[in-house]
């Protein structure tokens, strides 16, 4: 009989379906790279996902990220993105947790309850205490490097984050893992030296220093990478790097 995963059938089989229906996988960060890791992961048939980000939509993210429309500006990202996975699969578990995500918020969530988990967010201190409590629960982990100021998506590879170069964010993520002693972390980076961007007004209305420059296509490219490795991940169960 016809379903809505029948063409992903095709490729995966119904084992690979049934493993990916008993997984659940946790998303931090919803915005330009991690929303289109949900979107993928929710149309290749994934049963469970918490989703981990205290943002709103505003008009700024209209160019990059699959939730933000034009009547969505002002919602939290976790419920916008709850109810397009309800449309895409009504069966899908969804666990919204609007949080920031720091080491003083990090208590809130059990990392042991999840088969994979997603580093989509943007500060360092955020991105190591995923990486760290991760690895400590034995959960496999993949993390987004650097997608801002970046104009081309074919230069973005998978790698452990011991073999990077050139990223600015890799290096940081790089030194500090290697001072805590953790090792294989896969990572989704590009070799593309960053743009600088232009001034502009957005400055004004943000604490942010810098705000970097972003397009539609190079965040969702890194999404769907990302999405694509925990799928394959999932289904073969191959270890984490």
């Amino acid at each position: 009989m016809l379903n809505q995963f029948s063409r992903t059938e095709l490729l995966i089989g119904k084992d690979g379906l049934a493993k990916l229906a008993n997984s659940r996988v946790a998303v931090f960060g919803i915005g330009g790279v991690g929303g289109y890791t949900v979107e993928a992961l929710i149309r290749s048939g994934l049963g469970a996902i918490d989703l981990i980000d205290n943002d709103k939509i505003c008009l700024t993210n209209l160019n990059r990220q699959i939730f933000a429309t034009r009547k969505t500006i002002g919602k939290y990202k976790v419920d916008v993105a709850e109810e397009r996975i309800l449309d895409i699969n009504p069966e899908v578990k969804v666990n919204k947790i609007r949080l920031f995500y720091t080491p003083d918020t990090a208590e809130n969530i059990d990392f042991s309850q999840y088969d994979y988990v997603v580093d989509a967010i943007d500060t360092v201190v955020g991105k190591l205490e995923i990486i760290e409590r991760a690895k400590k629960a034995g959960i496999p982990v993949i993390s987004s490097m650097g997608a801002g100021n970046k104009m081309h998506p074919e230069l973005f590879e998978v790698a452990d984050i011991s073999k990077t170069s050139v990223c600015p964010l890799a290096k940081v993520i790089r030194q500090e893992l290697k001072k805590r002693k953790i090792k294989k972390v896969k990572v989704v980076y590009s070799k593309e030296i960053p743009i600088k961007p232009e001034e502009n007004e957005e400055k004004k209305y943000t604490a942010k220093r810098q705000i970097p420059g972003s397009n539609a296509y190079v965040p969702s490219v890194v999404g769907l990478i990302i999405a694509s490795e925990v799928v394959r991940d999932l289904i073969m169960k191959i270890e984490n790097f």
